[in-house]
């Protein structure tokens, strides 16, 4: 699996938020956090809850909805394989 970079570029072509298993709660929790990514995005940010595929899973997101990982731009860009990146390290 390739590396996918920590860029503002990248973070807006995320479809992470647009996600049916990203929940209403946990995008109103995230936000202020994601809002900071979007100035700084090179920083390791815990609570960072978007681009799951760059960063770290969701602190707050518990199930499967729906995935839409293989339809996002960062995803192809980076040959990404994987699937569901909010619910584990590197996907499942």
């Amino acid at each position: 699996m390739s590396k996918v970079e920590k860029t503002r570029e990248n973070i807006l072509k995320c479809l992470c938020k647009k996600c049916p298993t990203y929940s209403f709660t946990c995008k109103v929790m995230a936000m202020p956090g994601n809002l900071i990514l979007l100035v700084d995005p090179k920083e390791d940010r815990p609570w960072a809850e978007t681009m799951f595929c760059a960063y770290s899973k969701s602190n707050c997101i518990k199930e499967e909805k729906g995935c839409l990982c293989a339809k996002c731009e960062v995803y192809k860009e980076n040959e990404l394989s994987n699937l569901y990146f909010c619910l584990a390290d590197g996907g499942k």
